[in-house]
């Protein structure tokens, strides 16, 4: 699928560790000449971790997407009034933002910018990283699955030995399964 001119919101939440597998691919969808609207939960805007600062990754980010970032609520909420998306993604999505999803608790940019996107009947994909996906959070992935308009990009066991419940997006399943959220069709399998 051509995504040239296609205007993809990338929202990031607070799953640190993950940020150096998803930048790549903000920067590959910028090649394809997508439009990248970038978002980021308050955590990921505002917070130094061992994974890098917060500067480092916002100056990144908006390099790369020629954009600014979105982080506040108010800042977010107009994404589906003006249509500024056709498609979003969270990446990576925690598995806080997983619970507010199924929730339906809209108290971060990253969840608003969510809810403002699909008043428009667009997809919504999700990367999910989690340490509890296969314990407490299962229930919200659950309910996510269910829902329309939601995508999954393919997730597995982070590492089944140190941390069993804890559960990791691929990558390198990011694009693919943004061109087939386009065409309304959840890329399989969701589980690797």
């Amino acid at each position: 699928m051509d995504l040239k001119g296609k205007k993809i919101g990338f929202v990031l939440t607070g799953s640190f560790c993950t940020f150096q597998k998803v930048i790549p691919k903000i920067k590959e969808l910028k090649k394809l000449e997508a439009e990248i609207i970038p978002v980021m939960s308050y955590n990921s805007y505002n917070l130094d971790t061992k994974f890098g600062k917060a500067k480092d990754f916002i100056d990144e980010i908006e390099d790369i997407a020629e954009n600014k970032i979105i982080h506040t609520i108010q800042g977010a909420e107009p994404i589906g009034p003006k249509k500024m998306t056709d498609i979003m993604i969270i990446a990576p999505c925690s598995g806080n933002t997983m619970a507010k999803l199924a929730c339906d608790i809209i108290d971060t940019p990253a969840v608003m910018a969510a809810k403002s996107h699909l008043r428009n009947e667009r997809p919504l994909v999700i990367a999910p990283s989690t340490n509890n996906g296969l314990s407490g959070n299962a229930e919200n992935i659950g309910k996510l699955l269910n829902r329309r308009n939601y995508y999954f990009v393919p997730f597995r066991q982070d590492n089944p030995i140190t941390k069993p419940r804890s559960i990791v997006f691929d990558a390198e399943y990011i694009i693919k399964t943004i061109e087939f959220a386009l065409n309304g069709e959840q890329i399989s399998p969701i589980l690797l």
